[in-house]
């Protein structure tokens, strides 16, 4: 497979749904279930919230859903529903990614009168506006991406739609020779067309997943959909999200409200991991804070794992070690209570599989709204006990993409699990597991967006200095471009 390094510009009137769906997707019909979910709206999400927990009011509930965060505008995050030893239920969000993906994997809510499905949600939603506010300024629309071609033309040909003027997609990867884009010392994108012409870009919509920092900066003249700012801040930062969300839930703390996640030690030394390992009982996660698409994850549940971790070349110095979320007769031993994946409903040979929840939310002028919904199982039935031969990941791993022998990204759909009549069932999950996960979604999505903030000065600027202090990793700050 060679990459297409050539920008593309995509005319009004030439989106075609089979181009930006899977095909089993475009053949599904969403759950009942789920689309009574989408159909709730905040204020019917409020109030079953608070029915449930009594503790938390309906008022702070409609006041988080009702949030317009200034940076993250649209995210996605990959949530897992746990249980305890008491048989305590739960949603608990692993990560929070900033320009997710999920439009090609979500069965049309209105697949009569809308073709464009998800992709029209999110833009008619929460990128229109803002860029009718920003005023009429002199540049083209463009949307940049370094994987995932599939949801990058669909926003770029959905986009050319509601616009009604060219919309150019344009590849932006970190090994580019010639790039097709560049910033100008004021933040001002440009691209490069097939005429070989340098065109101004007013907006952008940002799928750059992979280190993104790299190649644009952290604030731009230019409006960019979502900033790398929110990146930085945990959108792609696995380390300052989990202060971000230490952070968040020191504030909320008396509303009742809270993020959930596995326990988290943060700016852990590659020397200190096997301490941490091991205070964990043996069985743990470690993560290289700043990778994504299921890289840079290491589940640990015994020596020669860790082995295998350690003798690894790291290029950053920073790590984050989590408890691991396992089976009940194995998970990590830290914290105040061990947590126990749920899993898949029992296939025909009675085994359990491990699966995610990704939740797509966007932000318009009332708040928060659910975009796109799906779910991803592991490759390998979970074990009711471990072996020295067990491959942890193989069972706990969920995430479906993956590189090829050319070093180009693929994705194992045959894991890909629709909110669809016959899916969504396997699933066993309820309309109270979707609302949590709703709610645990949007409060990632507030506290990294904090977590932006902070990092700005009142005029504007990146706070280069300050992120270091919060984020002590040089190679990290080295990469960031000014």
């Amino acid at each position: 497979m060679v990459r297409n390094r050539e920008v593309v510009c995509f005319s009004p009137g030439e989106f075609e749904a089979e181009q930006h769906y899977y095909t089993r997707v475009l053949n599904a019909q969403l759950h009942p279930l789920v689309k009574g979910f989408f159909g709730l709206g905040n204020k019917r999400i409020a109030e079953r919230y608070s029915h449930l927990r009594p503790q938390v009011s309906k008022e702070d509930i409609l006041g988080v859903l009702s949030s317009k965060p200034n940076h993250l505008k649209w995210a996605g995050a990959d949530l897992f529903c746990v249980t305890n030893d008491e048989g305590v239920r739960r949603v608990v969000v692993i990560e929070l990614n900033s320009c997710p993906s999920g439009q090609k994997s979500a069965p049309l809510v209105h697949q009569d009168i809308n073709e464009h499905g998800g992709y029209r949600t999110l833009l008619e939603k929460a990128f229109l506006p803002r860029l009718k506010r920003r005023g009429p300024t002199n540049g083209g629309l463009a949307v940049l991406f370094d994987k995932n071609h599939t949801e990058a033309a669909g926003y770029a040909g959905c986009l050319a739609d509601l616009v009604d003027e060219p919309v150019y997609l344009v590849p932006c990867f970190a090994d580019e020779p010639d790039p097709s884009w560049r910033f100008c010392d004021k933040g001002v994108l440009s691209i490069r067309t097939s005429a070989g012409e340098w065109l101004p870009v007013r907006a952008a919509l940002r799928y750059v997943t992979q280190k993104p920092w790299t190649r644009i900066p952290p604030v731009t003249k230019t409006y960019i959909f979502n900033p790398v700012l929110a990146c930085l801040a945990g959108g792609r930062n696995k380390l300052l999200a989990a202060k971000a969300y230490d952070f968040y839930n020191a504030e909320v703390f008396h509303t009742g409200l809270a993020i959930r996640t596995p326990e988290t030690i943060w700016d852990v030394g590659l020397a200190e991991v096997p301490m941490w390992v091991n205070r964990m009982g043996g069985i743990a996660v470690v993560k290289n804070p700043y990778s994504n698409a299921g890289q840079g994850v290491y589940t640990i549940t015994n020596p020669g794992e860790l082995d295998a971790f350690m003798s690894e070349e790291h290029t950053y110095g920073r790590f984050i070690v989590q408890s691991l979320i396992g089976n009940s007769n194995w998970s990590s031993s830290s914290g105040n209570e061990r947590l126990y994946h749920v899993g898949t409903v029992p296939d025909t040979k009675n085994r359990i599989f491990v699966a995610d929840l990704r939740f797509m939310i966007g932000v318009g002028e009332e708040g928060f709204f659910p975009v796109a919904i799906y779910a991803r199982r592991a490759r390998k039935p979970l074990a009711h006990e471990l072996t020295p031969d067990t491959s942890s990941w193989d069972m706990l791993g969920t995430n479906l993409s993956y590189k090829d022998d050319d070093g180009e990204w693929q994705s194992e759909s045959a894991r890909l699990m629709l909110m669809d009549n016959r899916d969504f069932n396997r699933l066993g999950i309820g309309l109270d597991d979707l609302i949590d996960g709703y709610l645990q979604a949007v409060q990632a999505a507030i506290a990294i967006d904090n977590m932006a903030q902070s990092l700005l000065t009142k005029k504007g600027t990146f706070k280069r200095r300050f992120f270091y202090s919060i984020n002590p990793d040089q190679e990290l700050v080295s990469e960031i471009c000014r």
